[in-house]
This record gives C-alpha cells, structure tokens and sequence, in this order.
C-alpha cells in the first residue's frame, strides 16, 4: 500500500525546514532582496511556514509517541480484553457483527482501510489552513485545541492497549492486513506501534474539524461537517482499529480541551475592576458615597 503518511522523521525534518525558513524570512525582511516583496505578503508567508512547521513537529512527536509506550506490551492485550467485556457490561453494539456487514464489500472495506491510513491528517491540515487563510482570527485558538488535545492524547497512550483486530477471541479480522493495506508492514505483528489505540486520535481530530466548521463557518451546508466524525468513527470500527470505547475516550477528551481554554478565556477576560477590592472600589473615579 502507498504511504500517504509522514514517518516521524520526516515529519520532524519537514517541521525543522520550515520553522528556519520561517526565522530566515523575518531575519532577513531588511534585506535589498526582501524590500522588492510587500511586508504583509512576507510576514504571512513566513508565519504560514511557521505553523506548518508547528503542526509538523507535533504530528512527529504523535507518531514517535506511539512507537514507544511507557509501559510494556505485555498488558497491551489484557486493557484490550477488559474494553471489549467492559462494552459487553454496557450493552454497546459489537464492532464484530458491524463488521461483519461489511466483509462481504471489498471495495468498501479497501476505502475504509485508506480513509484509516491517510485521511484523518490530510484534513485536520485542510482545516487548518482554511482557518488560517479564511479565518486567521480563529485559528491560534483552533490550533491550541488541536495541541492540547493531542498531548492529553500521548499522555494516555503512554498506556498500551491493543486495537480489536489482535483479540483472537473476539471475531474481528485485520482488513487491513487482508487487502494488503496495511500501513504496519505485511503481517499482523505485534508491533509497539499498534499499540496506541486508546484514545482514537482518529476520532479525536474528526470531532475537532467537525466543531470548528460548524462554529466558523455561516455557510447552511456546514452541518454536513457532523458526518465526518460519525463516519471516522465506522471506519475505525470497521477496519478493526479502534474499540467504541476508544471514540468516546477522544471526545470526552476534546470536550475537557474545549472546557479548559473555555476557562482559560474567562480569566484572562475577567475585569480588573472585579479584581479590587471594596477599600479599593471607594477612590474609583467618578464614585459618589450615594453609589457606594
């Protein structure tokens, strides 16, 4: 199968090339060279080089994270075991039988094993830069979310657990592996990096992409965006990648991110003036003793 996908060192030399790049252009806007080209056009090339560079090295320390689990594999199965008997306990629907009814479609199983491989970056990058070319006043904020929530994510994949498709007794076959499509190598191995399904980051950045579109944009067809995330969330399923319980993990996460720079905007928008005390609210100018 292609690779669509950055190796962690690549992405993280891509990253370095384009912060320097960055650094240079505002070094050098001085220069006889740099005076030929419009202050504003270069200060955007350069803080666009930036962010890329930015969202690069995190996607690096994304895919470096996931090849290294603070704990052993050993216990990777056994988290895995008590997810897929903890959906039992909760009467959630089996990724085995949803499965199942795909198996019989090849081609749709071979999409889902591409949208799984590749499609979940390419967009978060795709919303990305429409915020910062359409929406530049949205998008540090956005990008912080997309930080945040990816970090918290690392934090709990530093616990490994296995996808659903190495349960040997849960039913569920590596598509993946069966078509070839398989962005771990040829054979089901139990490679550490496979081992970073808790929470799905897959999901994660699809709700993410979801809830900025339908925020930022005023278009009527943004609503449609709502499906993006339902539809990651089937492919993973689909494609034994990923536990419900995976899903769920990744939004209350998103959540928790969007709920903490909620709280972070509230302090820094707090008034100073709630901020002083009664002694000194009595010298505020303009304060009569009838209003006090």
């Amino acid at each position: 199968m292609l690779r669509l996908e950055l190796t962690w060192q690549a992405a993280a030399i891509t990253s370095g090339c384009l912060v320097g790049a960055a650094v240079v252009m505002r070094l050098a806007k001085r220069t006889p060279v740099a005076r030929s080209v419009p202050a504003a056009r270069l200060a955007t090339v350069a803080a666009f080089a930036q962010e890329a560079g930015t969202v690069l090295a995190l996607f690096a320390l994304w895919q470096l994270a996931g090849s290294h689990p603070a704990l052993g594999a050993d216990g990777a199965l056994a988290r895995a075991q008590w997810l897929w008997h903890a959906e039992r306990v909760l009467h959630m629907p089996s990724e085995a039988v949803v499965q199942r009814a795909f198996l019989p479609h090849p081609l749709l199983v071979q999409a889902f094993n591409l949208y799984y491989a590749s499609l979940h970056f390419a967009v978060l990058i795709a919303c990305l830069i429409w915020l910062f070319v359409r929406y530049r006043a949205s998008y540090l904020r956005v990008r912080t979310t997309v930080v945040l929530f990816t970090g918290f994510s690392l934090l709990v994949q530093l616990i490994p657990v296995a996808p659903p498709r190495m349960l040997a007794g849960d039913g569920m076959v590596d598509t993946a592996v069966r078509y070839g499509q398989s962005v771990y190598g040829s054979d089901a191995g139990f490679n550490p990096d496979q081992l970073s399904a808790m929470p799905s980051v897959h999901v994660g950045w699809a709700l993410i992409v979801a809830v900025v579109i339908v925020h930022v944009s005023r278009s009527r067809w943004r609503w449609l965006a709502l499906g993006y995330p339902a539809l990651t969330t089937l492919a993973v399923v689909v494609t034994a990648n990923h536990f419900w319980l995976d899903g769920v993990a990744a939004a209350v996460l998103v959540a928790l991110t969007l709920l903490i720079q909620r709280a972070a905007q509230a302090i820094r928008r707090k008034p100073a003036r709630a901020d002083r005390t009664p002694r000194q609210q009595e010298f505020l100018p303009g304060t009569t003793s009838a209003a006090r």
